[in-house]
C-alpha cells in the first residue's frame, strides 16, 4: 500500500479517485503542529532551537497518519507546491519519524492543479524534499515568533490596550495610519473649470478652456470664482473655430494571468471580496479541479495550456482576435523557486463552473486568463484644438474610439478610485475638420476642490504592500484580517480607516522602534528569506543578524518607566494632538480650568488627553480628539427634561462624550452617537429617554421597542432583535417598517430567532459519513451538521466566511468526541452530590492529563 497525504479532504478525496486502490490518500487538515504560543518556544542562545506542539485538534488525524504509515510500503507526501506546503510535509515526516512509523521509501510529489492527467503524471516524477524551502520556513517563522512574542510583553506594559505587533502587520498598519495623516494634514484648494458644450452634426460634445488671455492653464490657475466667471463670460461671447484634428492610433496590449496578488485585488474592485474571501472561495477551486494552484507568484502559463486557450479563442471570435504568435510572459518574482505558474482554468472547454461566489471568481480568472493570449486592442485617440479670433483663447476636446477591441471584447482590468482625475478621454466625438465652428449649446463654469488621497482599499494596499516588497501575496489575506481582528482599523464602504488603537501602536513603534517598522527595512527582510529559500544565505546567520540588534532594543524600552514612554510619545505626537490654534492661543492650555496643560496620559484602557491640574481639574478628552475637537469640550448643561425638570448635562469621560440626568445612583445615562450632528436639548431629550416604545406587535401583543446599545441601534421585541442603520432610524421607525425587520431577522437567524427551516450554505457531502453539509441558524448561534452529527461555530467565526473545509474539520471533531452525552448526564451529577460520588470525579482527572502530553512531540 502507498500512502499519499495532502493538506484537505476535499483534495484527498479527489486524489484517491485518480490513483486507484493502491493508493491510501489522507489528509492531514492543514498544518499538524506549530510553535507553542509562549515564551522559550524558540531559543536564540541555543542556535536558534525550536519546540513544536502537536495541535490539539489534529491528535485523531496524525494517529490515522500514523497507524496507516505503519503498515505503508511508501510514503508520498503531495501537499501544495510552495513554501508552506514543503513545510508540511516535512513535519509529517518528522512526526513519523519520532513514532517509528516512517516507511523507508519517502518522496515527495508536487502538482499545479488538480486533473487526473496532472496528478498521474506528477506521480512519475518524485523528488527529495526541498531543504532550501524548509529553511526559509523555519526562517520566517522563528522570525516572526521572536518579533511577536519579544515585542507584545513590552507593548502590555508600556501601552495600555495594546494587543500585539507583526513583523509585515505593523508595517501594513503603518501605511494605513501614514494616510490618516496625509488625509489630515491635506488643505484643499479652490479651482474652476469653463466647460463649452459644443454640437456638430447633431452630436453634443465638452471642449474644456485650456488657454486664458495667452497663457497655458492648469489645474489650479482658474483659482476663484471671479476669474472663472470672466473665462465663461469670454467663452460665450467669442466664436471658435476648429484649428487642428489630431489622431493618433495607439495599441493596449493584454494583461498577464492572475497571480496570487493580483488576483486579490481584482476581486476587491470588481467583486467586492475581502482579500481573505477571495482565498477562501480561490481554494475551493482549486481543490474542485476547476483552476491551477492560486498561491502564486508567476505569470506564465504551461504551453499546453497556452495551446487550449488559443483554440477556445478560434472557436468563439474570428481569426483577427487570435494573434499569430502565443504570448508569452515574464515573472516579476525574486525567487524563481516560489513563482510557479499563473492561475488559470484548468480545462478551457468550460467557460462556467460551479455557482454564486465561487462561479464569479472563476469567471473572472477564466476571462483574464483567455484575454491574456488574444489580439491587442486598437483605440484611435483624437484631440480637437478650438481658438478664437484672436488667438489667445482655446478650447480643447479630447476622444477615443475602439476599432478593434482584441481582448477587451473579454476583459478590462478594473482601477482604484481616483480623486482629482478628469477623464475625458473616453467622450464619443463627432466628425470635425479643419475650419468647422461647432454650433455653442451653452458653457458652464464649474467649481472644484482637490482632494485628499483616498483611503487604501483591500485592493490598493495590496498593490502597495507588493509595490515596496513587504510581505508575500500568500500572507497579505492574513495579515489584513489580523489587523481588523485587533481592531487596529474598520472598514467602511470598502476602505480602511485607523482606529484610535493603531494609531497609538504605531505612534509607539516609530518612536522606540523606528528601524523595524520602516518599509526598506522589512522589504530587505523579505529579500533575505528569498535567499534562504533560493539557497543563497544559511537561515541562522538571517536570525542571528536580527537578533543581535532587536533583543537589546526591546530590553531598552522595557527598562523604561511606562510614565518615560507616555512622555516620550506625548512629545512626538505632539503636533496631532495639540496642532497650533488660529488664534495664536497655547493649544494645550485646558480648555475647562484654563491654568492646567495638556498632556497625554495612560490608563488601563488605553491613552487620554488630561489636565495636569488633576483631580482639582477632571478635564479629560479620547486619544482620538486631536486638537480639542467639540468631542473634548468640557461639562455643560443643555437645558432640563420637560417632564421630569431635572437638568441633562453633557460630560466627558475617557471613553468620550455622554448624557446625564439626576445625580448618584438615580441619575439616568447615555452615550451621545457619532451620527447626530449638532447635540441639541431636543436630541439629549430623545436619546435620555430611550428605550422608545413603538407599540404592541399586532400578533403577540409584546412590546416592541427601540433603542441604542453596546453594538449600536436596534430593536427589540419578545427576546429578539434587529438592527437599524442610524440613530435616526431609532426615532423614525413606525410600526409596520419594525414588524418588517424584525421578522426579517428572525429569518436570518438574528439573536433570539429560531432555527431557520432551509439551510443558510450548504457545503456537499461530508467525506467520511456522505451526509450533506449544512449551516443552519440555531436558538444558540450558527452551527453544521451532517445530517447526524451537530457542531457550534466557534465565537469568533463568521457564518458567511466559513469554508466546506472548516465544516469538515468541525462535524469530524464533533464526532470524534462521541454523542452529545452531557446533557444527559448533567442531571444525574447534580443530584449525586454524596461525598460517594466525589472520589471518582477526582479520579477522573488525571485521566485526561496523557492526553495533554500526548499533544506534544
Amino acid at each position: 500500500m502507498q500512502l499519499v497525504i495532502v493538506e484537505s479532504p476535499a483534495k484527498a478525496k479527489t486524489i484517491e479517485k485518480y490513483l486507484g486502490k493502491d493508493y491510501k490518500v489522507l489528509a492531514s487538515y492543514g498544518h499538524v503542529r506549530d510553535l507553542p504560543p509562549k515564551d522559550g518556544s524558540v531559543r536564540p542562545d541555543e542556535a536558534f532551537a525550536m519546540d513544536w506542539e502537536l495541535y490539539g485538534d489534529k491528535q485523531r488525524q496524525v494517529k490515522a497518519i500514523t497507524d496507516a504509515a505503519k503498515t505503508a510500503d511508501r510514503l508520498i507526501l503531495a501537499t501544495d507546491p510552495d513554501r508552506e506546503g514543503e513545510a508540511i510535509s516535512w513535519h509529517v515526516r518528522e512526526l513519523l519519524a519520532k513514532r517509528k512509523a516512517l516507511p523507508k521509501d519517502v518522496q515527495r510529489v508536487t502538482f499545479n492543479a488538480i486533473t487526473k492527467q496532472t496528478v498521474t503524471e506528477a506521480m512519475t516524477r518524485p523528488r527529495e524534499l526541498d531543504q532550501d524551502l524548509i529553511d526559509a520556513y523555519l526562517a520566517r517563522r522563528a522570525l516572526d515568533y521572536l518579533f511577536g512574542f519579544t515585542l507584545s510583553p513590552v507593548l502590555w506594559r508600556k501601552l495600555p490596550g495594546a494587543k500585539s505587533a507583526g513583523r509585515v502587520q505593523s508595517v501594513a498598519l503603518r501605511l494605513i495610519v501614514e494616510r490618516e495623516r496625509e488625509i489630515e494634514a491635506f488643505r484643499p484648494q479652490e479651482y474652476w473649470s469653463v466647460i463649452a458644450r459644443l454640437e456638430q452634426g447633431g452630436t453634443e460634445f465638452p471642449a474644456r478652456l485650456v488657454r486664458f488671455e495667452g497663457e497655458k492653464l492648469d489645474k489650479l490657475s482658474l483659482g476663484e470664482e471671479g476669474i472663472a466667471l470672466r473665462a465663461k463670460a469670454l467663452v460665450e461671447a467669442a466664436t471658435f473655430r476648429v484649428e487642428e484634428v489630431e489622431t493618433k492610433p495607439t495599441r493596449r496590449n493584454p494583461y498577464p494571468p492572475f497571480t496570487t496578488s493580483t488576483l486579490q485585488q481584482e476581486a476587491a474592485r470588481k467583486l467586492g471580496f475581502s482579500a481573505s474571501h477571495t482565498m477562501r472561495v480561490a481554494q475551493t477551486l482549486y481543490e474542485a479541479g476547476a483552476i491551477t494552484y492560486m498561491r502564486t507568484d508567476g505569470v506564465q502559463m504551461d504551453p499546453s495550456a497556452i495551446s487550449d486557450a488559443r483554440k477556445a479563442i478560434s472557436d468563439r471570435y474570428s481569426g483577427h482576435y487570435l494573434p499569430e504568435k502565443p504570448r508569452h510572459y515574464e515573472t516579476k518574482a525574486k525567487n524563481a523557486q516560489e513563482a510557479h505558474e499563473a492561475i488559470r482554468p484548468t480545462d478551457f472547454a468550460k467557460d462556467k463552473y460551479g455557482s454564486g461566489d465561487e462561479a464569479r471568481l472563476y469567471d473572472l480568472i477564466y476571462k483574464r486568463a483567455m484575454a491574456s493570449q488574444m489580439a491587442s486592442a486598437n483605440i484611435e485617440r483624437t484631440s480637437v484644438t478650438l481658438r478664437d479670433g484672436t488667438g489667445k483663447h482655446e478650447l480643447r476636446a479630447t476622444g477615443q474610439v475602439v476599432k478593434f477591441p482584441g481582448f477587451l471584447a473579454v476583459y478590462e482590468e478594473g482601477r482604484d478610485q481616483s480623486r482629482d482625475g478628469d477623464d475625458e478621454d473616453g467622450a464619443m466625438l463627432p466628425a470635425l475638420n479643419s475650419g468647422d465652428t461647432p454650433a455653442k449649446k451653452g458653457v458652464d463654469a464649474a467649481q472644484h476642490f482637490t482632494q485628499p488621497p483616498p483611503r487604501y482599499s483591500e485592493a490598493s494596499l495590496v498593490k502597495r504592500l507588493e509595490e515596496l516588497g513587504i510581505g508575500r501575496p500568500s500572507t497579505y489575506a492574513a495579515t489584513l484580517q489580523v489587523l481588523k481582528d485587533r481592531n487596529y482599523v474598520r472598514t467602511e464602504k470598502n476602505r480602511f480607516f485607523a482606529e484610535e488603537s493603531g494609531r497609538l501602536l504605531t505612534a509607539f513603534l516609530e518612536r522606540f522602534f523606528e528601524r523595524y517598522v520602516a518599509y526598506d527595512f522589512t522589504a530587505g527582510m523579505e529579500d533575505e528569506l528569498d535567499d534562504v529559500s533560493g539557497g543563497r544565505a544559511a537561515w541562522k546567520a538571517v536570525l542571528e543578524a536580527f537578533w543581535k540588534d532587536f533583543k537589546p532594543k526591546s530590553d531598552e524600552v522595557m527598562e523604561r518607566k511606562p510614565s518615560e514612554v507616555t512622555e516620550a510619545l506625548d512629545e512626538f505626537l505632539s503636533d496631532y494632538l495639540f496642532p497650533p490654534r488660529e488664534d495664536g492661543t497655547d493649544p494645550r492650555k485646558c480648555p475647562k480650568c484654563e491654568a492646567g496643560r495638556l498632556s497625554l496620559r495612560g490608563g488601563r484602557y488605553g491613552a487620554f488627553v488630561a489636565c495636569s491640574n488633576y483631580p482639582e481639574c477632571k478635564f479629560t478628552r479620547k486619544f482620538a480628539q486631536p486638537g480639542g475637537s467639540a468631542d473634548g469640550g468640557e461639562d455643560g448643561e443643555l437645558g432640563t427634561h420637560p417632564e421630569t425638570g431635572l437638568p441633562i448635562t453633557r460630560k466627558v469621560g475617557r471613553f468620550g462624550p455622554y448624557l446625564e440626568m439626576g445625580e448618584g445612583k438615580e441619575a439616568k445615562r447615555a452615550n451621545i452617537p457619532k451620527d447626530i450632528g449638532e447635540l441639541s436639548l431636543d436630541w439629549a431629550v430623545k436619546l435620555i429617554d430611550l428605550p422608545r416604545t413603538i407599540g404592541n406587535h399586532p400578533e403577540t401583543g409584546e412590546p416592541i421597542t427601540a433603542s441604542i446599545g453596546r453594538y449600536g441601534p436596534y430593536l427589540a421585541h419578545n427576546g429578539k432583535y434587529a438592527k437599524l442603520r442610524s440613530t435616526a432610524e431609532v426615532f423614525d421607525t413606525g410600526m409596520n417598517a419594525a414588524v418588517v425587520r424584525l421578522a426579517e431577522a428572525a429569518a436570518g437567524g438574528g439573536r433570539g430567532a429560531r432555527a431557520a427551516a432551509e439551510p443558510l450554505k450548504t457545503f456537499g457531502p461530508h467525506p467520511e459519513s456522505g451526509g450533506e453539509m449544512k449551516l443552519m441558524a440555531g436558538r444558540y448561534g450558527p452551527y453544521v451538521t451532517d445530517g447526524t452529527t451537530n457542531a457550534t461555530l466557534p465565537r469568533d467565526k463568521q457564518p458567511e466566511t466559513l469554508t466546506a473545509e472548516e465544516a469538515v474539520v468541525l462535524i469530524t471533531e464533533r464526532a470524534a468526541k462521541g454523542p452529545a452525552k452531557g446533557k444527559k448526564k448533567a442531571a444525574p451529577k447534580k443530584k449525586a452530590a454524596a461525598p460517594k460520588k466525589a472520589p471518582a470525579a477526582k479520579k477522573a482527572a488525571p485521566k485526561k492529563a496523557p492526553a495533554k502530553k500526548a499533544a506534544k512531540d
